[in-house]
């Protein structure tokens, strides 16, 4: 039996997989207890017989509960026990950091090679990591997956597109770890600027994230390259990639349930939705020592597909590609920014008019954001109003860590709204 390919547990029959979820659930309240949040909640633990029961009449842990927990109120493990922390950006001042001991390492490098192994990625691939290093969960965590395989690893990082070209040039790269957007610039790239053709590449697998993009967006992909495309879901606050990833079958995304327990709910009535209803996905981790969490609100909107077995064989859960969020986050080249941020940014400048409008459009060379502002007076302070435009660009740079354009326009040149105003154009799900 290969490590990474566990037929038997990965096609187990839904009672007994059900078994095993409750046999983890309680070692994971258990350790859960611990931690000063949860110790408020979980005053017992329940029986294997009766933990869902247990489960579902627990409140719900949402992202605001992990950054009001900062630094360490859900650190279920002596500190010394830790062997490393990944965070998300920060929203409105604390970031949502995650914790991991030796063995949720371990557990999380296993879970991601299971996925990599799942769409064809063996020992004898190359592969090429185009993604961040750091803080970033993406990066380290294809890295480790793609380790545990045996994969003859260039961890490239983001960015330096010749470099990128030469390395897979000279290496012979096979398999690439990459946002979508870098993925359509890279194309335009190789096409207009080294007058090569993508298809004449070695590639044979792309595996994207990060960012939110449409079905058509992975075939106009595979159309150019020639290669496969299969999407990662994962979020920091999971512990990464490689919560669930897209099957060969193309059926919807895998989640893991040996690793989550899995809920879709109603946003708004917070009860289950039934198969094939757009929903809220809810996850519990089952097998994470450090920081464990219990029901928590992903924000994710996806389609509940259902338990019935795929056609490639694995009977765990399947979800659609996220939809939306029941927030107004945005994902931008990997990093989560609310509008209110950017809000915080412009009100604090008196030059600024109240109106505003945030959009973001996919190009060749990768995603934009333009920043649309009505101006109605410029202060003594500023000499011009390209000197205001960079300091305005500078302080939204610090707020969400990347830098957009800023575009002023006359008072009254943008939409009101007597109601919640739109805030946000996200042409980008147009491509």
């Amino acid at each position: 039996m290969n490590r990474y390919w566990d037929k038997e547990k990965e096609t187990l029959e839904r009672e007994e997989l059900l078994e095993y979820q409750k046999s983890q659930l309680v070692k994971t309240l258990e350790i859960a207890s611990l931690s000063s949040f949860y110790s408020q909640r979980i005053k017992k633990i329940p029986s294997q017989n009766n933990v869902i029961t247990f489960l579902k009449d627990l409140p719900f842990t949402t992202k605001q509960d992990v950054r009001d927990g900062y630094p360490f109120k859900f650190l279920a493990v002596p500190k010394e026990e830790v062997v490393r922390l990944h965070s998300s950006s920060g929203t409105s001042g604390n970031p949502t950091v995650v914790f991991y001991t030796a063995e949720d390492i371990e557990e999380w490098s296993d879970m991601v090679a299971r996925c990599l192994y799942m769409v064809g990625v063996r020992k004898e691939d190359v592969f090429q990591n185009m993604m961040s290093y750091g803080l970033f969960t993406g990066g380290l965590g294809l890295h480790y997956g793609a380790e545990k395989i045996g994969c003859f690893i260039i961890p490239s990082g983001a960015g330096n597109t010749r470099r990128q070209v030469k390395l897979m040039q000279d290496f012979g790269t096979t398999v690439i770890h990459i946002t979508p957007s870098y993925a359509l610039y890279l194309a335009h790239y190789l096409e207009n600027e080294l007058g090569i053709s993508p298809s004449s590449l070695n590639l044979k697998i792309a595996l994207v994230g990060a960012e939110p993009h449409s079905e058509t967006m992975d075939r106009k992909l595979e159309e150019i390259f020639g290669f496969k495309v299969f999407n990662s879901y994962g979020l920091s606050e999971m512990g990464g990639p490689g919560v669930g990833f897209e099957c060969p079958a193309r059926k919807g995304i895998h989640i893991w349930e040996d690793h989550y327990f899995v809920e879709v709910i109603d946003p708004e009535t917070e009860q289950p939705v039934k198969e094939g209803e757009e929903g809220e996905l809810v996850l519990t981790t089952l097998r994470r020592e450090a920081m464990p969490l219990i029901r928590f609100r992903t924000g994710d909107l996806v389609t509940f597909l259902g338990t019935e077995p795929c056609p490639c064989g694995r009977t765990h859960v399947r979800v659609s590609r996220i939809h939306g969020r029941t927030d107004d986050l945005i994902i931008f080249k990997g990093v989560n920014i609310l509008p209110s941020q950017i809000e915080r940014v412009l009100m604090s400048f008196p030059e600024v008019g109240k109106n505003y409008q945030i959009v973001l459009e996919r190009e060749e060379e990768g995603d934009k954001m333009v920043v649309r502002v009505e101006v109605e007076k410029i202060d003594d302070r500023y000499s011009s109003l390209s000197t205001l435009k960079e300091v305005i660009q500078k302080k939204l740079k610090e707020e969400i860590l990347v830098t957009p354009e800023v575009e002023f326009l006359q008072p009254g040149s943008l939409p009101t709204f007597e109601g919640k105003g739109k805030r946000v154009i996200d042409r980008r799900k147009e491509v």
